[in-house]
């Protein structure tokens, strides 16, 4: 029954649901092509490439003109073979700037236009593979050549104004966003607390159970992507806040399929990754109001910078973390913060202090 599935199951078995329906829009080979890729992604990037694919379908047939007459479904293999290098470069213009379905005008920075291009090249390495098109034009074009862009986290004493708004409110609320807070203050500084004490993603955060928590070893079950579960670990200030939420959450009727759900919505159903995204927004443009991208996944990262400037221990960081590659670890996390860069100017003498007066 579908109540007896967990969050993680639950929100596969969603994607699933969403990837065949989508998948009945689009021509066969794309249905051979997630088939082909099912035993080593996970649903949700199943369902990505097939967003992605559809996006660049729908490309062909609105914008070049020799698939003008074409639609989703009459695509062939024959129709595959016309696709050039230069109708992918195309297509990598149209994702600056397109209209999607509901007339919204939609635009892709770097990152998402290299997603969407891979998905691409997934996609033409299968068919080449498997002899549905005569040669692989993506393997033509270049991706996007990406910048590294300084980690956005929380400096300490923002971490600690944060906390703080959503423990007890603030002028900078608005008057409808303080009415709100009174109901949802000791959820909200459990979650905030959570984020930065455990660095967990937010599926992982919302996916919690009530039974899923220890709290005579502090420790709490998560399943990360993939399906793996792991047990991790919160220091007793965190145990604190979250004793206190569970408390009300224990006088509070969850609707039925969402009794066991740790952090509920006003609505008394599993609160979901928009709503919390959303909640987090709220109070980091109070703290830091320049730092408009402020998300769940910067609390991560706060976390992350945070743990290795404390233990400088990278291998710790990226086990807790859930990276499969230290690697990535260390390209995020590593980093020097401004104050060991300021030292540095310290250690560095260009002349003798003598040579200098002289």
């Amino acid at each position: 029954m579908a109540n007896d599935l967990s969050f993680s199951e639950q929100r596969a078995r969603d994607h699933l649901v969403l990837i065949r329906s989508a998948l009945k829009e689009l021509p066969d080979c794309c249905s051979d092509f997630i088939r082909a890729i099912e035993p080593t992604t996970t649903a949700l990037t199943r369902l990505a490439y097939v967003r992605d694919l559809r996006l660049f379908f729908k490309f062909l047939i609105s914008e070049v003109p020799v698939f003008a007459e074409c639609t989703y479904l009459s695509i062939t293999e024959h129709d595959l073979n016309r696709i050039t290098a230069n109708h992918i470069l195309l297509f990598s213009e149209y994702l600056s700037l397109y209209i999607r379905d509901d007339e919204k005008a939609e635009t892709n920075a770097d990152i998402s236009k290299m997603r969407k291009l891979a998905t691409l090249r997934s996609f033409f390495k299968f068919l080449f593979k498997n002899n549905r098109i005569d040669r692989n034009v993506s393997q033509l074009i270049d991706l996007p050549k990406l910048h590294d862009k300084p980690i956005l986290r929380l400096e300490i004493d923002e971490v600690a104004r944060m906390l703080d708004v959503a423990e007890n409110g603030s002028d900078s609320l608005s008057e409808r966003q303080l009415k709100w807070h009174e109901h949802t203050k000791t959820r909200d500084l459990a979650m905030l607390s959570l984020f930065l004490g455990t660095g967990i993603r937010v599926s992982e955060c919302v996916g919690i159970n009530i039974d899923d928590i220890d709290f005579e070893m502090n420790s709490f079950l998560i399943t990360r992507k993939g399906g793996a579960q792991v047990i991790l670990y919160f220091p007793d200030e965190v145990a604190r806040v979250l004793k206190d939420y569970l408390e009300i959450r224990k006088d509070i009727t969850a609707l039925p399929g969402h009794e066991n759900a740790f952090f509920l919505s006003m609505q008394k159903r599993r609160i979901t990754v928009r709503a919390t995204e959303q909640m987090v927004k709220k109070y980091a443009l109070v703290v830091a109001p320049l730092k408009k991208r402020m998300s769940p996944h910067k609390l991560r990262s706060t976390f992350g910078t945070n743990l290795y400037h404390e233990t400088g221990d990278i291998y710790l960081v990226a086990d807790v973390l859930g990276h499969s590659d230290v690697n990535t670890t260390r390209k995020h996390y590593a980093a020097m913060s401004d104050d060991r860069r300021r030292l540095a100017a310290q250690y560095v003498k260009l002349r003798d202090d003598d040579q200098s007066q002289s």
